[in-house]
């Protein structure tokens, strides 16, 4: 597989395989493999991750007031009630 580097908005017919690095915005349809980078990566509907390491680095340490929103409490994850 050939490598592309590429600016500006970028679509696939048949998905992207490989790091995928930057902000990722739009729709990701498909299958993404490899590590992803991102400072904003929004999704909706189902989001499946398997054999997957999630960290948080930068959670907030109290409660953000922000209905949904995840912070730290002391070790303990919670969501915020808004």
């Amino acid at each position: 597989m050939a490598r592309t580097t590429f600016s500006g908005p970028v679509a696939s017919d048949n998905g992207f395989i490989g790091d995928v690095t930057g902000n990722v915005t739009g729709n990701v349809t498909g299958t993404l493999t490899g590590p992803v980078a991102a400072t904003t990566l929004t999704a909706s509907g189902v989001v499946s991750l398997s054999n997957a390491s999630i960290s948080m680095t930068a959670l907030p340490t109290s409660n953000p007031t922000v209905a949904g929103r995840l912070w730290n409490d002391s070790g303990t994850l919670k969501v915020s009630a808004g």
